[in-house]
Parts: C-alpha cells; structure tokens; sequence
C-alpha cells in the first residue's frame, strides 16, 4: 500500500502516451483507424501511431485500483494538432474496452497550444489541487524543469510511459510528502 498517491495526475500526449508526434504526421493525418494490435492505429497515409510502454495498462489501472479513487487523471499537453489527438484518444483502448479518451477525467484536460505552465495554471484554478499534489509525466526535459517550477513532481520519461517510470514516480511523489 502506498503511503500517499497523487491528487492529480496529467500526461503528455507526444512522446509520453505516443510516438510520433501528431505535427510528425503533417500530410497524413486524420482520419485514423484502428488495427488489430491495440498498441496501434493506422493515420491516413498508413503511418502508424503506437502507444508507449504500459500507458493502457497505467490508465486502466488508474481507474479500476481503488488506491487512485480519489485522484483525477487528465492529459496535458500542446500538441499542433488537437483534434487529430482526439480522434486518437478515441481510438486507442484499454484491455476492457474503454476508449483511452474516457479512463481520464476529460473536463480537465489541457490539450491545446499553450505553455505547459499555463495549462497546470488552467488544472490549479479548475480543480483547487494544490501543485505539489500533482504529477506530469512528459518526455521533454524542459517542459518538467519549467512545471516543477510550480511545485509539481514532474517526471521525465524519455522513452514514453513503462512500469518502471510509472513505479518510479509513485516512489518520487511519496518521497515528496515526507
């Protein structure tokens, strides 16, 4: 059992949940379609776009383990396409089913051009969390310096969302509150 877990927790799109980035995609694009691997779907010039890691498995498990009950799970992130990562949230699903669009608590995301200061700003004022009860997850080194900043426990992961970054981090944010 962990001794404290995150009040709120926020994603990056590109990069953490998927790669290629969506502006990496620019003369393909939407619509997208799903295949037969659930790690995989397919852009409009059949490019494909591939999860990280565990990222189904770490949202599945979010929203079914009781010790994240109480913890609000969102997206973050300034993508140059925010409708084409739409459709891919829709897409993409858990082992149960469930579009990856719907495992996160939709109101709160922040996925539009923006800093990522100003969207953990938007996150703070929308839900009250204070910023050192939160964790971000992104592969991008100077989006983490810039919101640890704010006080958030940010966690770089280069190489997108694996158990052993999401084990990582839940051992960071204890640590944080001792």
């Amino acid at each position: 059992m962990l001794s404290s877990v995150p009040t709120l927790i926020a994603f990056d799109l590109d990069g953490t949940v998927w790669t290629p980035d969506m502006y990496e995609l620019w003369g393909g694009g939407a619509p997208f379609t799903a295949t037969n691997d659930p790690n995989q779907i397919l852009d409009s010039k059949h490019v494909p776009v591939t999860l990280c890691g565990d990222i189904r498995g770490t949202l599945q498990m979010l929203r079914q383990d009781a010790t994240f009950s109480d913890t609000k799970v969102c997206y973050v992130s300034c993508t140059d396409e925010p409708t084409w990562a739409a459709e891919c949230l829709e897409l993409f699903k858990c082992d149960d089913g469930t579009p990856l669009s719907k495992v996160v608590h939709a109101e709160l995301n922040q996925i539009y051009k923006a800093n990522k200061q100003t969207h953990f700003r938007q996150l703070q004022e929308a839900t009250g969390i204070a910023f050192a009860d939160m964790v971000f997850f992104d592969n991008e080194k100077h989006n983490c310096q810039s919101v640890s900043k704010l006080g958030v426990v940010c966690i770089h992961c280069p190489n997108g969302m694996d158990k052993d970054v999401w084990t990582g981090a839940l051992e960071t944010f204890a640590a944080s509150k001792t």
